[in-house]
């Protein structure tokens, strides 16, 4: 049975939530580590960090430079000392108690299946979702992935994946911005792991409230897709 969750959070400009956020993670009542990134931060989030940190237990490195969500994560991975990990980012568009859940259903395949190499990812998509250009596109992406792969997942782009360790041992994850997301998972299926999806919430935030993930970042996840079908 799995005995320790790393949460790693990677963190970029986010001194207007971070306060009120990352406590709600903090609370979670599982046994967890928590990973904090932050990513070469030009506004006050380090300094709420620092001031977070004097009362809430939580590894913090700090990136000099912003170098992108990817190089963050690979940076909590290096130092991560769980059984599982999972990246969990600041903003509050997923419900962090959303990890209790996936997190219990990780414990309940471990007790049936201990040597299954299993996933469990958090859809956004198996509720009923709003549609929105954002959406499309992460249906596209996840079609192309269906197609790649041979998979049938509904959400591939989803940032709650609870992933074991043994997957590192593995794959080496070299992307650098949101496509570490399509790399994670297209890795995952090469390496014949089942990925099991589970109904998480999901708020979308708009860009002048800090989202920023960009139109790019869909062109850079087919190129990662393909990479990988290829590779």
């Amino acid at each position: 049975m799995p005995k320790l969750l790393s949460i790693i959070i990677p963190v970029y400009n986010e001194e207007k939530i971070i306060a009120t956020s990352l406590p709600a993670i903090f609370s979670l009542a599982l046994s967890k580590e928590i990973i904090i990134i932050n990513d070469g931060s030009s506004d006050n989030t380090l300094s709420i960090l620092k001031d977070l940190n004097k009362t809430y237990p939580f590894k913090l490195i700090d990136q000099a430079v912003n170098r992108g969500k990817g190089e963050a994560v690979k940076l909590g991975l290096e130092v991560f000392t769980g059984d599982y990990f999972i990246i969990c980012d600041a903003d509050l568009e997923y419900a962090p108690e959303d990890i209790i859940f996936l997190w219990q259903e990780i414990e309940k395949i471990d007790l049936a299946q201990p040597d299954k190499k299993i996933a469990v990812y958090g859809s956004r998509f198996l509720n009923k979702p709003k549609i929105s250009f954002h959406y499309l596109i992460n249906k596209f992406l996840t079609r192309l992935t269906n197609i790649l792969f041979s998979s049938q997942l509904t959400d591939m782009e989803t940032c709650f994946k609870l992933i074991p360790r043994s997957f590192l041992e593995t794959s080496k994850i070299s992307g650098r911005r949101f496509e570490i997301e399509p790399e994670i998972t297209a890795k995952l299926l090469k390496n014949n792991y089942q990925i099991i999806e589970r109904p998480v919430s999901y708020c979308r935030r708009t860009y002048l409230e800090g989202k920023k993930i960009k139109a790019r970042d869909g062109l850079l996840a087919i190129k990662t897709l393909l990479a990988e079908y290829f590779n």
